[in-house]
């Protein structure tokens, strides 16, 4: 196949190194310079839509796999869809899911599907109103934008003062008019998990769960990031507790997106928080794959992955596309730059990539350029470090050992990736 993936992360990186498996042509955009090496560059200039339809009609483009949320949140499935070019991304309509925590969590509580108590506030309602709600949850308390915030839309706060500040700041424009609005929802108690379903709003198929270290320090402390490292499978997630997540979760929003006339086709990632007693609740619904859960789930999927996701593309699932790998476990962990999620200087040169020599290491370009012939950091995730193994230690061993030989000016990662399922 001829294949267009959009985007310009290791998520994307993770995917097209998938794709290369099964001797297909792709091409990216915008791209990095890692993805680079194993797809073609396009002529495209900008993320208009009807360039990229050009595009694909002049490569004759037989599938276009989308990866990041913001286009897919500004319709360019519906608009590929209508030029008859096979898009993998849910709608502009399902991809709400994402793009509005209110919809989300509104569609949540009339259909029945388990998540934290809540309420929704825009910038116009009373702060004694707001208040009052949040006092009835008690703290900790969570606070949410409403759309999209590049992961970082997310606050815990721990008393009123905390909280005040919070949504001052969103309803100030920390996140623009992402934030005009809010959720404000009881803390959840448990254990995070991930879990994907690739599905053409019919019928689904699971790939491995996982679990993200969304927070910057160890010990999961200080603030929200895009994350900062995953593993799969996640022990957490046992073959009981999966199947009551299908029959709870998964199923049950499938059907409710078909209610509301948003059949959502594509990855449909249900952020969850296992209890102690096993049951899941939805933290968030994402309308693509995760990052940087995707880089280890991959580790673990053999076959035609890019004729699963044609195959979703077209309406009709083939579930026997890939076969998922049994008895191994993956990891990733992310090499940041120091000050992220906030402010971070770029344009360092980053050393050693031409001298890992281990067969299980993949790395995976995130924030990345290339400068005078070199590669240089160009964002606040700048590398992602994947291995798959024979255990969950073995893989991180793998990992933490080729991070001591990739440098770079302030160079930050996290030293606890799997430090749960470890325990």
């Amino acid at each position: 196949m001829n294949i267009l993936v959009i985007g310009s992360g290791a998520r994307e990186h993770a995917i097209i190194n998938k794709f290369k498996s099964s001797n297909n042509i792709i091409w990216a955009f915008p791209g990095n310079p890692g993805i680079f090496q194993i797809a073609q560059k396009t002529n495209l200039l900008s993320m208009n839509f009807e360039e990229i339809s050009v595009f694909c009609k002049d490569n004759q483009i037989d599938l276009v796999v989308i990866g990041p949320e913001q286009p897919l949140a500004e319709g360019i499935t519906d608009y590929l869809e209508q030029q008859n070019i096979a898009a993998f991304g849910p709608s502009k309509l399902a991809t709400e899911i994402e793009s509005s925590k209110v919809f989300s969590k509104t569609l949540m509580q009339k259909y029945g599907i388990p998540t934290a108590r809540f309420r929704s506030f825009s910038k116009t309602d009373s702060i004694e109103e707001i208040n009052e709600f949040a006092n009835s949850l008690g703290f900790p308390i969570v606070v949410k934008a409403d759309g999209l915030a590049a992961g970082k839309g997310v606050a815990i706060c721990n008393d009123i003062n905390e909280f005040e500040v919070t949504i001052n700041d969103y309803f100030s424009g920390k996140f623009a008019d992402a934030g005009f609005k809010i959720v404000v929802e009881e803390f959840m108690e448990g254990e995070e998990a991930s879990i994907f379903a690739i599905t053409d709003g019919n019928d689904y198929l699971l790939l491995p769960s996982a679990q993200d270290h969304k927070r910057i320090g160890e010990g999961d402390t200080g603030l929200n990031t895009g994350g900062m490292g995953a593993y799969s499978p996640a022990p957490i997630v046992t073959a009981k507790i999966l199947e009551k997540i299908e029959s709870t979760i998964i199923k049950p929003t499938l059907l409710a997106m078909q209610s509301e006339n948003r059949i959502f086709k594509g990855c449909l990632y249900a952020g969850l928080m296992i209890d102690k007693n096993g049951n899941s609740k939805v933290v968030e619904f994402n309308a693509r794959f995760g990052d940087p859960e995707t880089e280890a789930v991959l580790e673990l999927v053999e076959g035609d992955f890019a004729g699963l996701l044609y195959s979703v593309a077209i309406g009709k699932i083939d579930k026997t596309a890939i076969q998922i790998t049994k008895n191994k476990f993956a990891s990733c962990v992310i090499l940041a730059s120091k000050g992220y999620p906030e402010t971070f200087e770029k344009g360092y040169v980053i050393c050693g990539l031409d001298k890992i020599q281990n067969k299980n290491i993949k790395i995976y370009h995130s924030g990345t350029a290339e400068k005078d012939n070199q590669i240089v950091t160009n964002g606040g995730r700048v590398l992602a470090i994947v291995s798959a193994d024979n255990s969950l230690k073995q893989s991180l061993d793998n990992i933490y050992e080729t991070i001591s030989n990739i440098n770079f000016e302030n160079k930050y990662y996290r030293k606890d990736i799997g430090h749960r399922a470890l325990k």
